[in-house]
């Protein structure tokens, strides 16, 4: 894998929210609003770690809400400029990651929901309570 473009590019990535994002917030927000109730930032598998950003435990349901840029929305999703190639890989290994991630979770009997941040939250928990209504 190719390396951040320079050490101040390496210092603002490692600042980047990996919880508690304005998009996760709304779903989170609107799903409150219609009386769900849920743990967040949950490890839901130990090796490789991997946590689901908002669970309903019983009904077994794992939410992601994607970020359009990390997880290469085909909508929202833009290519870097700068340092073209290591971003390319960086996104390619995070849509691996989270397809395999998917395949686990799956195969351990949750169902999991992927949400990108662009989505209106409103229609993003209409989709995941629908989805727990038919759990």
């Amino acid at each position: 894998m190719i390396a951040p473009s320079s050490p101040e590019a390496s210092k603002r990535l490692s600042r980047v929210r990996q919880r508690d994002t304005e998009a996760e917030l709304a779903v989170r927000r609107a799903l409150h609003r219609r009386g769900r109730r849920y743990r967040v930032n949950v490890k839901l598998i130990d090796r490789p770690r991997r946590v689901a950003d908002i669970v309903f435990r019983p009904k077994k349901v794992a939410v992601f809400v994607d970020g359009c840029f990390w997880h290469g929305c085909p909508e929202h999703g833009s290519k870097s400029k700068s340092n073209a190639d290591y971003w390319k890989d960086k996104i390619a290994g995070n849509q691996k990651r989270d397809r395999d991630t998917d395949r686990r979770l799956e195969e351990a009997g949750w169902k999991v929901v992927r949400v990108w941040e662009h989505e209106d939250p409103d229609k993003a928990a209409r989709r995941i309570c629908s989805i727990l209504e038919a759990q």
